[in-house]
């Protein structure tokens, strides 16, 4: 009874226009999200310098790589609470918290007056990001129906390729850091208009009326999923952001270490750009590909393909060449093919009671190791002699991720 009701209430809510309303919302949310995720490196220079006082290397590195680590840690924090939240008050208040942390906090961050406020800040606003990578996935995989949410999911995926591409035209347009944080204003627009338009999932609304209110009792989370397939999703998801995030982080720092002759703002705009441009093509074309040649062998590709670029692009590129450009869009492009093919499969694997807080494990679990680490890449950058070979040791967890890939069975996997 209680599924012929989820279905009847799928069907009314997909045979208006409703789900097209709700994907654009969730559309803009994962954009200005990718803006958020990487407006910090791209000014990263000019923020650690002027509240710092600092232009060499030494304390920008460390005081650059406490910034990031502290988004890292709450795209953790946010991505595990929200998921949580949303089993336990509804998909429509987790989005909306996530669209409200990612404006509020990027929108204060433009007054900030000491580089541990920008700590402070960039934390939240990472939480902000991480909870709607988890909100925005599983309300769409509840309310579109099983033919076309495969496709609504796959272009999803490539939101935080465009937010990146739209950092590019910013960080291009305005010079200074602190106008470019005046982005902040336009989530909180997108939050009021959700306000009003956002309707709950039928499915969430169902299970909870007949599960009733309140926290979940200890052990249930565990009790009504396959651990198996806890493990799998985090170590295949957390594998390849781990290697990605290390190149997206500090890309554009590592191309002004290679432009001598400018500045290097134009250069990382364009990089940042074309980043992006890459991800959005892996984004669109992963359907496609998966359907082709199955998901094991495109997660494979993937892996392989991009830990390669990697170490072509950060050990033999001493200039930024036309040659260095397009290893950047390859890199971006084979991650953009892994998100859409995961952003699908993750949140299946679970029930209705646990969905997001399962799939806001699976997609967090690697930001834990992710951002530890990132926060000893100043340290890393010195000992190692560059960004260059900084990055290329990040690089390896792909290489890790191939060889977990390679030796579990397509069925257990990606069945």
């Amino acid at each position: 009874m209680e599924e012929a009701g989820i279905e009847a209430g799928e069907g009314r809510r997909n045979a208006g226009a409703y789900p097209y309303v709700l994907f654009a919302i969730c559309f803009l949310a994962g954009v200005f999200g990718g803006i958020t995720s990487t407006l910090m490196s791209a000014y990263l220079p000019d923020v650690v310098g002027e509240l710092t006082g600092i232009t060499g290397a030494g304390g920008m590195e460390q005081a650059g790589a406490a910034i990031n680590a502290a988004f890292l840690f709450g795209m953790t924090f946010g991505g595990l609470m929200v998921g949580y939240l949303s089993d336990l008050w509804g998909r429509k208040n987790a989005v909306l918290l996530s669209i409200g942390c990612i404006g509020v906090f990027t929108l204060l961050t433009a007054f900030a007056d000491h580089w541990m406020l920008v700590v402070g800040l960039r934390f939240f606003s990472g939480s902000g990001l991480g909870g709607i990578l988890v909100s925005t996935t599983v309300i769409i995989a509840e309310v579109w129906t099983a033919r076309k949410k495969n496709i609504a999911l796959g272009i999803l995926s490539v939101t935080i390729p465009v937010g990146i591409f739209a950092t590019g035209l910013i960080t291009y347009s305005f010079p200074d850091w602190r106008s470019g944080f005046l982005f902040g204003i336009l989530p909180l627009v997108l939050l009021f208009i959700a306000w009003f338009y956002m309707e709950e999932s039928e499915e969430w609304r169902l299970k909870a009326a007949r599960a009733g209110a309140g926290p979940k009792p200890a052990g249930r989370f565990f009790s009504e999923l396959d651990v198996r397939d806890l493990a799998y999703g985090s170590a295949v998801f957390g594998t390849m952001l781990i290697g990605v995030w290390a190149v997206l982080a500090w890309l554009p720092t590592w191309v002004q270490t290679v432009v001598s002759d400018t500045d290097g703002q134009q250069e990382r705009g364009i990089s940042m750009m074309l980043f992006a441009v890459g991800g959005l093509a892996g984004g669109f074309a992963s359907g496609w590909i998966s359907n082709l040649i199955g998901m094991r062998r495109t997660m494979l590709v993937c892996f392989g393909a991009t830990f390669l670029l990697a170490i072509a692009l950060f050990q033999f590129s001493p200039a930024l060449t036309m040659l260095s450009y397009v290893e950047i869009v390859l890199i971006s492009a084979f991650f953009g093919i892994s998100q859409g093919v995961l952003n699908a499969y993750i949140p299946a694997l679970f029930p209705t009671s646990v969905r997001s807080s399962a799939t806001g494990f699976c997609f967090n679990v690697g930001r834990i190791f992710t951002a530890a680490a990132v926060f000893f890449v100043g340290w890393l950058v010195q000992l190692l002699g560059g960004y260059g070979n900084a990055i290329t040791v990040f690089s390896f967890t792909l290489l890790i991720g191939f060889l977990f890939t390679l030796g579990v069975r397509e069925r257990v996997l990606f069945r």
